[in-house]
């Protein structure tokens, strides 16, 4: 998740753009690169299609949790290429030159000002191991569920085995999802419920609001907004003939892993909870250790580390209470415009001038911060409704997680589960996994692309095997294919 010193770390650190390649052509197919941000590199990849004299785009930002959003206003004009993302906190304008197969230029988003960079290179969704493909030895179905305003969209798996079936909904993190929590080329909603489904579970999977066939504002969601869609998801399955209503339970991954207690907490009906890199901390705990883990990743030393840390807290202050926006705007003001006067002067040829950049740069800065979804996670203390569960729990954490470490909240999940009112338990970790589960090197957003589009073994074995143990499956399951 982005936080407002990280949008700024992202305005002071730009990176050099890289050398120019030999020879131009149409740029039909996938470009592979990555946006400047806090001295590391963002991957993404931006996919063209040609289609007669129309040209179309796609990109995938994984570290923001969002594959396959279409672009608009594509043009590609040797030596110049534009392009825009509609997005949840504001229109994302990209703006490149094009030497031969590379592209280097700039973007804005909410004022916020980087880098980015492109080679062409081959679809790394083509890495991605065939899963769930037709025939399946399992029914799947698309469905629509209707939530306060909004309609949910999702598609729901179902064992072909006689009798009513134990069920999963799971649950996305943060960031505006599809059904898939799909990630450069990673779909791990959809090998889960492949492999839940084949040991005798019945999956529902959803798009998140504002996401694939959702409709709503996914711009105006908070946590507990999402609790209230996976209420209504629960409604929805407790009235299907196929579903055993009383063993239907939530399988979150990371914000996710916040949502299915809220909604636990609230319902007597939800059978058992996964909690798949969840927090047990307040949220503003967790922007910290990220900001500092992050910037300690780009080699940047303990006092500006500090700085930047108490310039957060500083912000958290502002939104808890409300006041002193105005004496926050103008130390933004100071080191955005300082950040502006460092660029080199080449780069701000293709900027607006100075005072307009700083105004739009703090202005959406200031925007995000006072945001619901900002508002209501810092504060959030997961522990708070974890004590309040009564169904078993399954809490699983990635030893190399840089996003939800281990360190910071296995003690407090803990400490919360033996406070709760249910005695069915277990707190796993899994040594060599980041935050996705898959096995890493470091856990490094930067590793993310490049790791196999797979879990890390033991992952699904050992979640199918809790749930397994805890309801009845009927036919005793299909049989799987492992990790």
């Amino acid at each position: 998740m982005k936080t407002l010193r990280a949008s700024l770390q992202a305005v002071l650190l730009l990176l050099a753009a890289f050398a120019p390649s030999v020879r131009a052509q149409s740029p039909d197919g996938p470009w592979i690169g990555a946006i400047s941000v806090m001295g590391m590199e963002m991957k993404i990849m931006v996919t063209f299609a040609a289609k007669g004299d129309s040209l179309s785009a796609t990109i995938d930002i994984p570290q923001q949790m969002a594959i396959g959003l279409p672009l608009r206003n594509v043009s590609w004009r040797p030596p110049k290429t534009h392009f825009e993302l509609p997005a949840g906190p504001g229109l994302a304008v990209f703006d490149g030159t094009v030497r031969g197969d590379s592209v280097n230029g700039s973007f804005m988003q909410s004022g916020y000002m980087g880098t980015f960079r492109l080679e062409r290179g081959r679809d790394v969704r083509t890495m991605t191991p065939p899963v769930a493909e037709a025939p399946v030895p399992y029914a799947q179905e698309e469905v629509t569920i209707r939530a306060d305003t909004v309609t949910i969209a999702g598609t729901l798996t179902i064992p072909r085995a006689p009798g009513r079936h134990p069920a999963v909904i799971l649950i996305t993190g943060s960031g505006a999802h599809n059904r898939d929590e799909e990630m450069f080329g990673f779909k791990p909603f959809r090998i889960i419920a492949d492999y839940f489904t084949r040991h005798g579970l019945a999956v529902l999977r959803c798009d998140d609001r504002g996401m694939g066939g959702s409709t709503g504002n996914k711009s105006a969601v908070t946590t507990a907004v999402h609790a209230g869609d996976v209420l209504s998801e629960l409604k929805f399955l407790q009235g299907r003939a196929e579903i055993n209503p009383a063993q239907i339970g939530l399988c979150g991954h990371s914000e996710g892993g916040i949502i299915a207690p809220i909604a636990a907490a609230k319902s007597k009906d939800v059978a058992f909870i996964v909690l798949i890199a969840g927090s047990s901390v307040t949220g503003d705990r967790i922007i910290c250790y990220q900001l500092e883990s992050q910037m300690k990743e780009a080699g940047k030393g303990e006092e500006e580390i500090q700085k930047s840390l108490a310039e957060e807290r500083r912000v958290f202050d502002c939104v808890r209470s409300d006041s002193g926006w105005d004496s926050l705007r103008m130390e933004l003001s100071k080191d955005v415009a300082s950040g502006y006067a460092a660029l080199d002067p080449g780069k701000r040829k293709s900027m607006p001038d100075s005072s307009a950049f700083v105004k739009t740069t703090v202005d959406g800065m200031i925007a995000l911060a006072r945001g619901p979804w900002f508002r209501y996670f810092i504060d959030f203390d997961p522990a708070t409704v974890l004590v309040n569960v009564g169904c078993p729990v399954l809490a699983i954490f990635g030893g190399l997680d840089m996003q939800v470490p281990v360190s910071l909240n296995r003690k407090p999940m803990e400490s919360a589960l033996a406070r709760s009112r249910t005695k069915d338990w277990n707190v796993e970790v899994l040594p060599k996994a980041n935050h996705l589960f898959q096995t890493a090197v470091t856990g490094s957003f930067s590793e993310y692309a490049s790791l196999a589009k797979e879990f890390t073994p033991g992952f699904l074995d050992l979640m199918t095997g809790w749930i397994t143990k805890r309801v009845a499956v009927s036919g005793g399951g299909a049989g799987g294919r492992g990790n």
